[in-house]
């Protein structure tokens, strides 16, 4: 973490512990309990026929699907920790993305979306999306304010992901929402990769954060669960959409989650030094071409990164110089710390090769070695290198034997 923002970060710290607990509706529990509910009484005739008022608060329980004590906790300190005004859980980072795009966009309207999004992300622009008649134009995720010759009259929406899923572009955030704000446009950003504590969206123009919080908010590999924040201005349609989609998570989950919040601080300062530490370890080695992590100073986003973030977290990216297929697999398949598996942001390491040149439509990946995407987990640095260098004379000999 960058020493300017240590105070910044000491109250991050805090308000990720103090934030979203009613202790005191439950008898002085330092955690909120798990509320298993769907009917919920109430008192008289009166009281249930005017449950859904708009003066009736918005965390008053009044149905399991609308919310318990449980995940209004957790939804209060994701918005405080972002700075946004209010939030609401859905089942899974996908699901995050999909009712923040329907939010905001009908039959007939416009979506920019960065060339360098989330897979599954580009699947459902492309194919649920167009089948409401919604066109999705991808664009140069480096485009920053001249995004705005790409604007089009039915242009609605601004979709974002900073750094990039796969290969770590960093995105000029707040060139491209003053160009949204401009033209009444929505940007909606997948901030994941950062959380909350690591870059704070709505300061830099952001109307709608999503989050996988299967990632690192669980962060132990055993929650799926994504989240919503927005700014006042944006809260309407969001609220609306999910409650018309009828989307809701379970509680244990909920439980979990904020549960782990409360040292996502801690956790993510270790993944950020992590990830840095092997990032610099990896730039030195004979086998690597390039280690795409914002984080160093030599990665074409750094400079938008010092600027823009407060942290990194462990998720970044490495390319090989050519090696042959079987060369590669040797190397990954034989890694005994860093595991072959979906997702990241748990306490573990991981590594999977990835395909950027299968997904860009607006931008091309013209790299010719493997690239491997890396997080870096929590355990001991020296461990993890040693899994490294293994996992390198394994690359070497495979192609010595060849």
């Amino acid at each position: 973490m960058k020493d300017s923002q240590n105070s910044k970060v000491s109250a991050d710290a805090t308000r990720a512990i103090t934030k979203g607990r009613t202790s005191a509706e439950h008898h002085g529990a330092v955690n909120t309990p798990v509320y298993h509910a769907s009917t919920i009484l109430h008192p008289d005739v009166e009281s249930f026929e005017h449950r859904h008022d708009p003066s009736t608060d918005r965390r008053k329980v009044i149905y399991g699907l609308l919310g318990t004590p449980t995940t209004f906790d957790l939804e209060e300190v994701l918005a405080d920790l972002e700075g946004g005004h209010d939030s609401v859980l859905v089942p899974s980072g996908l699901a995050a993305i999909s009712v923040a795009l329907l939010s905001f966009l009908r039959p007939g309207d416009h979506a920019l979306v960065a060339d360098t999004v989330y897979p599954p992300t580009r699947s459902f622009c492309d194919q649920y999306l167009a089948g409401l008649d919604i066109a999705v134009d991808y664009y140069d995720p480096l485009a920053g304010a001249s995004i705005e010759s790409l604007i089009q009259p039915a242009t609605r929406v601004i979709f974002m992901e900073s750094p990039g899923s796969f290969t770590f572009e960093v995105q000029d955030v707040p060139a491209i929402t003053e160009v949204a704000r401009k033209h009444g446009i929505t940007t909606i950003l997948d901030n994941t990769w950062s959380t909350p504590l690591f870059f704070k969206s709505f300061s830099h123009g952001v109307d709608v954060s999503v989050h996988a919080a299967t990632k690192y908010l669980s962060g132990h590999s055993d929650v799926v669960m994504g989240a919503v924040i927005c700014a006042e201005h944006a809260w309407e349609p969001v609220k609306r959409t999910h409650r018309h989609l009828g989307q809701c998570v379970g509680p244990d989950d909920a439980y979990l989650t904020l549960r782990s919040v409360r040292n996502l601080s801690t956790r993510l300062n270790a993944h950020h030094k992590q990830g840095l530490d092997l990032a610099e370890w990896l730039s030195h080695r004979d086998e690597v071409a390039l280690v795409l992590h914002p984080g160093l100073a030599d990665h074409a986003g750094h400079a938008i990164w010092k600027r823009d973030f407060q942290g990194a977290s462990g998720l970044f990216s490495i390319v090989l110089h050519p090696k042959s297929r079987d060369a590669v697999l040797a190397m990954v398949n034989g890694m005994t710390l860093f595991r072959i598996g979906a997702s990241w942001g748990g306490f573990e390491s991981l590594m999977i090769p990835v395909y950027p040149e299968q997904y860009r439509t607006a931008t091309s990946w013209d790299t010719t070695g493997a690239t491997l995407r890396i997080h870096a987990g929590l355990e001991n640095i020296r461990d993890l290198i040693a899994d490294l260098e293994e996992g390198f004379s394994r690359l070497n000999q495979t192609l010595h034997d060849e």
